[in-house]
This record gives structure tokens, C-alpha cells and sequence, in this order.
């Protein structure tokens, strides 16, 4: 099988309306050479055979044209899902990338997120393209951009230059990247990981594989918030192993540096101004300045 410039990878468990309103943004793209992987957990809502019937799926799990399938099955959670999904891609497109060849990127779109417009595959294309041109090369890299916050209205800027800090502090949310296919065959998420498995599969790409990873000044997709990883619980969980993980891939000298940084720019006072409706934009045009002027 031929693999397309995107293969787009959506996690499903009784997402409802989410599901249908998530695969109707990935149809209106303008951008065709894309293909759509739905890894169902087990749904009973009747959600998945709607958006069977979009995508024109037969009983099989796939449509006539190869451009989008559902694989069925329990699944340990939303990374795991990920997981099965990157599996069966590999199966079907093998590993053997040939020099010179543009290897195919993967996406992950939550249920309930969107594409910020129907240009957004055209434009990451054109960029890739453009880069790839200008390097002579298809070295492995995240290309990532911005994404927008419903709940609060806001654009969030992503660091455009990642380096220790902004692996220490956070990174762009995989909603934001676009992965080479060969960073995800190697380097799937580590399922020890409840909360932050994509934030150590970022810093793993970065550390171990010497990944590129190219800021695309544009907003990728609305975010809808308020899912898995925002719970009061899973906050908790998130830091925690935010903590671990730095530990993994930073020297105990940048944690101390970084730690103090931190503390002095009243980390916390600044997450809650970001979360907050109200006072969000003011936060966000603050650090886009910031960015625009690095």
C-alpha cells in the first residue's frame, strides 16, 4: 500500500457527536493525500457507525478507497490506543524508508478537536516541502505549530525553538506536531506513563533520536480542553511525571537552574492566568511577543 503524506490517527471511545464533528474537519481538508486510522475501544453509543457511514467504511473496517479504516478492540487507555494504531501502519506501509524519499508524517486528532481551517494539511504540506527542499535532506523532524483554546478563546503560541528549557518546562501538544513516520516506528509512548507519555516521547525523539523539530508559524487545530489529562486528579499525576521524566533526559545542574527559574516567574501564578477565560489573552499575547521577539 501506498502511504500518504498523513495519516491521521483519531482515538474514539464513546465520544458521541465529538467523533462525527472531529472526522467532518478532517474531510473538509482541502489537502487530499491524508488517510484516516479511528481506533475504537469498544463503543455503544452508536457513534462509530456514524462515522463509519461518513467515511463510507464497510463491514471489513475499511473504505473502498484506503483512505480511512477503523480498528475495533479494547485498548488500556488513550496511549496504548495510539499505539495499536501506529502498529497497524507499520504493518501495512513497512519501515523501509529509501534515501530520499519523504517519509510520511502522523497526526494525532483528539474527538472534539478540529482543524483550525480547511487549509491547515495544504499549508504543513507546502512547509514540509519547502524545508525538505531547502535541506537537500529528509532528516527526521516534528514539525509543529500553534493550536487555539476553546475554553478560553485563545491562541497558544508554541516556543518556536526547542531547546532544554522548553523541553524542561513543556512542549507543543501533540494536537501542535506533525511526527515523521520513522520517529513514531521507533519510538512509540511508553504506557508507564498515565498523564505525560507524548511529553517523554517528545523528549525522547529530541534527546535519543536527534530529531529536527521545525516551528510552522500557523495555528493547527481548536483544542476543546477539558479532557483526559485536565481532571483535578490527573493534574496532579501530570506534574508528577512531568517531574520524573525531566529527570530522564536533563542534567540535575539544569533541573536546580530551571527549577529556580521557575520559581522566581511564579510558575503557578501564571498557569492559572492562562487557564482563566479572563485573563488568557492578555497571558497569551504576552508570550507571543515574547516568542516573536526570540
Amino acid at each position: 500500500m501506498k502511504r500518504p503524506f498523513f495519516t491521521i490517527i483519531v482515538v474514539a471511545y464513546n465520544a458521541g457527536d465529538d467523533l462525527i464533528k472531529t472526522i467532518d474537519s478532517i474531510k473538509t481538508q482541502s489537502f487530499s493525500d491524508y488517510r484516516i486510522v479511528i481506533k475504537d475501544g469498544g463503543s455503544t453509543d452508536g457513534s462509530l457507525e456514524k462515522a463509519a457511514q461518513m467515511l463510507g467504511i464497510t463491514s471489513l473496517g475499511e473504505s473502498p478507497d484506503k483512505k480511512a479504516k477503523i480498528i475495533k478492540g479494547k485498548d488500556h487507555g488513550i496511549y496504548d490506543a495510539m499505539n495499536i494504531a501506529i502498529e497497524s501502519i507499520k504493518e501495512e506501509y513497512g519501515t523501509e524508508i529509501s534515501a530520499g524519499e519523504v517519509p510520511g508524517f502522523v497526526y494525532f486528532l483528539n474527538c472534539g478537536d478540529v482543524f483550525s481551517s480547511a487549509l491547515v494539511l495544504s499549508k504543513v504540506h507546502e512547509q514540509i516541502m519547502n524545508q525538505i527542499k531547502s535541506l537537500g535532506t529528509t532528516l527526521p523532524a516534528i514539525y509543529y505549530g500553534d493550536i487555539y483554546e476553546m475554553q478560553t478563546g485563545q491562541r497558544v503560541s508554541s516556543v518556536p525553538k526547542i531547546n532544554d528549557f522548553a523541553c524542561y518546562r513543556n512542549v507543543p501538544s501533540h494536537q501542535a506536531c506533525f511526527y515523521d513516520v520513522r520517529l513514531m516506528f521507533r519510538y512509540q509512548f511508553d504506557t508507564v506513563w498515565k498523564v505525560r507519555a507524548d511529553y517523554e516521547q517528545f523528549l525522547r525523539c529530541v534527546y535519543v533520536e536527534k530529531a529536527q523539530t521545525v516551528y510552522l508559524k500557523m495555528l493547527i487545530a481548536d483544542y476543546e480542553g477539558g479532557g483526559f489529562s485536565e481532571t483535578v486528579e490527573n493534574r496532579k499525576i501530570s506534574e508528577r511525571e512531568r517531574e520524573q521524566i525531566i529527570h530522564l533526559y536533563l542534567s540535575r545542574s539544569q533541573i536546580q537552574k530551571y527549577d529556580l527559574l521557575r520559581a522566581l516567574t511564579l510558575a503557578p501564578v501564571r498557569t492559572k492566568i492562562a487557564q482563566n477565560p479572563k485573563t488568557a489573552g492578555f497571558y497569551n499575547k504576552i508570550k507571543s511577543l515574547i516568542y516573536g521577539r526570540k
